[in-house]
Parts: structure tokens; sequence; C-alpha cells
């Protein structure tokens, strides 16, 4: 604790100062003479003392100066300014995204989990931004808005669903339902992110182009591409990612884009992320003061409050 106004603790000795000087020029002879048997009766016994009321004054006055002095503690609190960046998620639910290829605690994960506790945790601390999140299979939908809340960003993900906007990829739909939200936005610093498995097989316009238009908005591109197997390296794989296409997304929206193959490629993609777009609440902490003088003058208060009425009676 530390006090605004020490000097005020100069006012302490005050009242023992007043007593003693008016005692100093107090008449030394008496204006009034009283009959001694009188004057016995009205003064107190011998040996009477007042203790309790010398210290309801003596503490009420030391309350009081207290509160002169400006107590206060130190504090320090985090600061939650708008960063001025808008981000919108564009997740795959295709069917794809099904598939156990990641492994966590030595357990299969699907893909779909696997990105549900990475994107949720990474929204989660991007307190600052504003963030939405389109999701797309056949066709693209806006989860959630774009917004402050960024717990209802990442409940929005971890309650997603395959299948609820179909089983196809439709990558250049989504990159452009995304660039339509945050072409109309005022912030500073506007940024799309797409997790995606699989290849465009419903869009209607190339996902580059779509790319393509989103940088020609000052749109940021980073893309994802999930998935142990690549087009490059096993054609003939099943559920094989366009780790080539999403790259050239990534190029055209003049972004970053990520490889992810396990659970932890996973992991340092969202730290390697969060310093591509840092996070407006790794700033140092504010450190300000709260004062406390409302109790101490609230404690004067209520000790001359009981003073008085303790003289009344």
């Amino acid at each position: 604790m530390s006090f605004a106004f020490p000097l005020a603790f100069l006012l302490l000795p005050l009242p023992w100062l007043v007593r003693h000087i008016l005692a100093a020029h107090a008449p030394v002879a008496a204006s009034l003479r009283v009959d001694s048997m009188v004057l016995s009766a009205a003064l107190p016994a011998p040996g009477h003392d007042d203790r309790l009321g010398n210290a309801l004054i003596i503490s009420a006055w030391t309350a009081l100066v207290l509160a002169l002095a400006g107590p206060q503690l130190p504090v320090t609190r985090d600061i939650v300014t708008a960063s001025g960046r808008e981000i919108v998620l564009v997740l795959d639910l295709s069917g794809s995204m099904v598939k156990e290829d990641f492994v966590l605690d030595g357990r299969p994960l699907s893909r779909m989990d696997a990105v549900k506790r990475v994107a949720a945790r990474f929204v989660a601390a991007r307190r600052g931004d504003r963030i939405g999140l389109v999701i797309f299979g056949d066709r693209a939908y806006v989860a959630q808005p774009s917004t402050f809340d960024v717990d209802s960003t990442a409940h929005a993900i971890e309650v997603a669903q395959i299948g609820i906007s179909g089983r196809s990829t439709a990558i250049s739909d989504g990159l452009g339902l995304a660039t339509r939200r945050l072409s109309r936005s005022d912030a500073q610093s506007k940024v799309i992110i797409l997790l995606s498995d699989g290849i465009d097989t419903t869009g209607k316009v190339q996902a580059s182009d779509a790319a393509r238009l989103a940088a020609s908005h000052d749109i940021r591109v980073h893309t994802i591409a999930l998935g142990p197997d690549d087009l490059e390296s096993q054609p003939q794989s099943r559920d094989a990612v366009d780790a080539a296409a999403l790259r050239a997304m990534a190029e055209a929206g003049n972004g970053t884009s990520f490889r992810v193959r396990s659970m932890e490629e996973l992991e340092v993609m969202a730290a390697s992320l969060d310093q591509l777009e840092p996070n407006p609440m790794k700033r140092p902490p504010m450190l300000y003061w709260q004062p406390l003088w409302m109790w101490f003058g609230g404690t004067a208060l209520a000790l001359v409050t009981l003073l008085v009425l303790r003289r009344r009676e």
C-alpha cells in the first residue's frame, strides 16, 4: 500500500496541539464561585476515566487523516483493446474430414476433431480481434458472424458437424463468401484462414482466382492443408490433399501455406500463425492505482456517529 498525499499525516497531532494551546490560554481566575459541595456533586467521581470515548475520538481522527492521505493499492490488469484486425476462418466440412489419420495420446483422431481442438483454442486466445466462421461442403454458410466474442466463435467451431452443408468441397465458394463479408468491413487488417483437406470439387470459380480476388480487397489468405498424403507424392490416394492448389491459393492471397500431417504439426502451425498475425493480448499489462480512501472515510464517519449516539445516552 502507498499514499498519494503522505504529508497529510502531519495533521495527526493537530487535536493534541489545539488542546494544549487552548489550555495554556485558559483564564486563571474563575468567573463564577460555586460552593464546594455543589462542585463535588457536578464533577465526575475520582478515578472516573472515559477511556472508550477517548478511544473513539482518537480512532475517528486517525481514520480521517488516513483517508486524507489517499491510501492506494497497485493493481495490474491485461489490456484488452480492439486490434483493428478481423479474421474469418473458412472450415472444410466435407466428407473426407471424418478420416481418422491423426493421433492424439496414442489414439486415432479424425481430421475434423483435430482441427476443432486446435482451431477452437487458437480462436479463444485471440481476444481483441473480431473473428467469424464460414463453413463449406456443397455450399458455404456463415456459421458465426465476425464478433469480438471469441468464445462464441470457438463454440461454433466445437459444435460444427460434418454433413451439415453437404459432403463435397466447395473451397472457392467458402473463400468467396468470406471475401464478401470482409470486403464490407472497416477493419485495418483483414485475414482469411482456410482449413481444408481436399480438392475443390463443386466451385464454378477456380479457388486461386477467389484468393486473388480477396487479395484485391487487401485481404490476406492463409491456407492449411490437412492430411498425411498429398497428390504430389501419392497421386493414387483417395483422400490425398491437393497441397499444391492450397499453396497456390496462399500465394495468390499474399498469405502463407501450411502443410499439416500430424497433430504435432497442427500445434506448430497454430503457433506459427500466431506469429504471422500477432495476438493483441501479448502486450505488457497496465499498472494503475486502486484508491482506498473511501473505506477509511467511511470508518471515520461510523466512529463519529457512534460517539455522538454515546454522548446523547
